[in-house]
């Protein structure tokens, strides 16, 4: 045994001994403090129920000191009543003993009752709130949201002389900033004679909430410019808008990699795991998940938060396969549990490798660790199980009365049966949410279009997107309006589509122009396919897609010098399209397959079979019919 398990065992024998001792009317022993302190550092809610009891008998319920480490004790062990009981029983109250009840309330999310107890407080008129008391307060306004409290605060503390204490104008200016009033942070920030590296971290973190990237570097600029180090507080605000399309990019990314390395912030500590999470999410929103594994290989102490990072990194990069594989060893090789996000995060994953087998488990696990009332949670299991083409399954994760539903978990249903071509089920559900009194946003009502469109109900998608345009307010967008070109174009009415695309509302993009290609090609109108492919090479010239669709209709129509002109330009600006891709799971195990591919091992049987398929659909009689195939 190592010496500091000797040494716990030692006072855990110790503090037991003394509650056997003291219940043989034994005199208490100086240090009672010390053993009520033991029972908190070990976390053993008997033994500080104990040492309450020998306070008790020997009559110490009135010294501050020791009530205050049980009012901290009870708080630890979220006992709220306990430690107002033992608030209640001391007279007089001292200001640390206030200060410790309020916090006990702010620990366990009792704000209303922590407001309720300062205002009892203020009211006795025998302490005066210090700048520990002002702080807590201020955070409390902050977390619920409640602007005039957090401004009654302040004014509180710049009477009580606390205007210009950092620590006090820190926790105003976050309230501030959890209320929507960046411009009265600033003001507080601007009017503070003394500033640390957390008023810096609460500037930069409001300009980031407000999406005021240039604030954010300014804000640093500034920090640097006034003598103080960034922390990794600091670092990670800045990371957020790096990487991908921020305002740093990637290169602006590293240096704050570089500077994490050389001035020692370890990605190993327990403090600075929320760091290397940043760096893995910066890593893989630039594409380069191979940096972000690299930062999560090196660190030391991986909490679920870093496993969801990286979970979530290869499946925002496509890399289904390893997101699953990552998620499995979070589980059996590290013992990690997930979380509610990060079950989110995979469920991606299972709709395009692990299938609908995957995304059960997932379900199953959920299930079991009761989870399931979490909205953000079930919306991904509906979508998950929509894409699977599972409606059934979905229907019933939607109909699940223990978790509220919100308009994304109506949505993603409507979704749903959009893509899935069941047109009148996605309007009586809309109809039913309409019903119910929650009002519609774009993404619903693009999900009901798709829905009309692929089951060629014209009238009834035109009526929701007059509604929805009118009656609910919502501004049409050019998904909206490209849904509605695919409505009519679908339907036949190519005519009315142009017309309807000359007359939007806003400005037609490539989805409305590809939605007008697809119904002309559908119904062989070449002269509006023509017209629709010039507007979406104008629009996207940098897409290779567009340049292949277009020389594949001149070539149909003959027209190879309009062809010759087409790969011309695909040549001078170097593109070339990525290869399609389909798979298939098949006993766990996925199948990719490319254009012309025969990379795979049983490429010569899976061409036998296609082409004897060929010949099915053909109608062509053929001598192997009755070949038996197995894989």
């Amino acid at each position: 045994m190592n010496l500091s398990a000797t040494r716990r065992t030692f006072t855990l024998k110790t503090l037991r001994y003394y509650t056997c001792a003291t219940a043989l009317h034994h005199p208490p022993p100086p240090n009672l403090h010390h053993f009520l302190h033991l029972s908190i550092t070990h976390r053993r809610l008997p033994l500080a129920q104990q040492s309450h009891a020998r306070v008790l008998t020997h009559g110490l319920h009135q010294d501050p000191f020791i009530a205050t480490k049980l009012i901290s004790a009870y708080a630890l062990f979220n006992r709220p009543t306990a430690s107002k009981l033992v608030f209640d029983s001391l007279e007089p109250k001292n200001i640390y003993l206030w200060n410790a009840m309020i916090h006990v309330y702010v620990r366990t999310r009792l704000y209303n009752q922590a407001f309720s107890l300062f205002i009892q407080m203020l009211s006795s008129s025998v302490c005066e709130p210090d700048e520990f008391t002002l702080s807590t307060m201020s955070k409390v306004a902050g977390e619920v949201g409640d602007l005039s409290a957090g401004k009654w605060v302040h004014a509180k503390s710049v009477r009580a002389g606390f205007g210009s204490d950092v620590v006090v104008g820190n926790s105003v200016m976050s309230m501030y900033c959890k209320c929507g009033e960046f411009g009265e942070c600033r003001n507080v920030f601007d009017e503070m004679p003394v500033r640390n590296v957390g008023s810096w971290n609460v500037l930069i973190g409001g300009f980031g909430s407000s999406g005021d990237d240039n604030g954010v570097l300014e804000a640093a600029k500034g920090m640097v410019r006034s003598g103080l180090r960034p922390d990794g507080f600091t670092v990670s605000s800045l990371m957020a808008m790096c990487g991908g399309e921020g305002v740093g990019g990637l290169g602006y990314g590293r240096e704050m990699h570089c500077y994490v390395v050389k001035h020692g912030l370890d990605l190993g500590l327990d403090s600075d795991v929320h760091l290397g999470c940043c760096l893995v999410d910066m890593y893989c929103r630039s594409g380069r998940v191979d940096l972000g594994r690299r930062v999560f290989e090196g660190m030391k102490c991986r909490s679920v938060y870093a496993w969801t990072a990286m979970v979530n990194g290869y499946v925002q990069n496509g890399v289904g396969d390893e997101a699953l594989i990552v998620f499995r060893e979070m589980q059996v090789e590290d013992g990690t549990e997930p979380n509610k996000v990060s079950l989110v995060s995979v469920l991606p994953a299972c709709v395009s490798h692990a299938g609908l087998t995957g995304g059960k488990q997932v379900h199953g696990f959920a299930i079991r660790k009761e989870m399931t009332h979490d909205v953000s949670l079930c919306n991904a299991l509906i979508d998950m199980y929509c894409k699977c083409g599972s409606l059934d399954f979905a229907r019933r994760v939607f109909e699940d009365d223990s978790f509220c539903k919100d308009a994304i978990s109506w949505s993603s249903m409507i979704s749903g049966y959009g893509l899935h071509g069941r047109g009148g089920e996605a309007i009586s559900l809309y109809n039913k949410m309409l019903q119910l009194g929650i009002k519609p946003d774009m993404i619903t009502v693009v999900g009901v279009l798709s829905a009309c469109g692929r089951s060629g109900l014209v009238n009834d998608g035109l009526s929701v997107y007059r509604a929805a345009t009118t009656d609910y307010g919502i501004k049409p967008t050019v998904e909206m309006c490209a849904c509605v070109v695919d409505l009519l174009g679908r339907s036949g009415e190519l005519d009315r589509a142009l017309n309807f695309i000359k007359t939007m509302p806003v400005e037609p993009g490539p989805s409305v122009w590809g939605a007008l290609v697809t119904a002309s090609v559908l119904h062989g109108n070449r002269n509006m396919q023509d017209l629709a492919y010039k507007f979406l090479i104008q629009l996207e010239p940098e897409n290779p897609s567009n340049y292949i669709s277009a020389s594949n209709f001149f070539a149909s129509s003959k027209r190879w010098d309009v062809v010759a002109e087409t790969r011309t330009k695909m040549k001078e600006r170097g593109l070339r399209k990525t290869p399609g891709c389909s798979w298939i799971s098949i006993n766990g195990k996925t199948h990719s397959f490319y254009v012309a591919d025969k990379v795979h091992p049983f490429c010569d049987m899976i061409y036998e079979m296609l082409d004897y398929l060929v010949l099915v659909m053909k109608g062509v009689p053929d001598s192997h019919d009755s070949l038996e195939y197995s894989a």
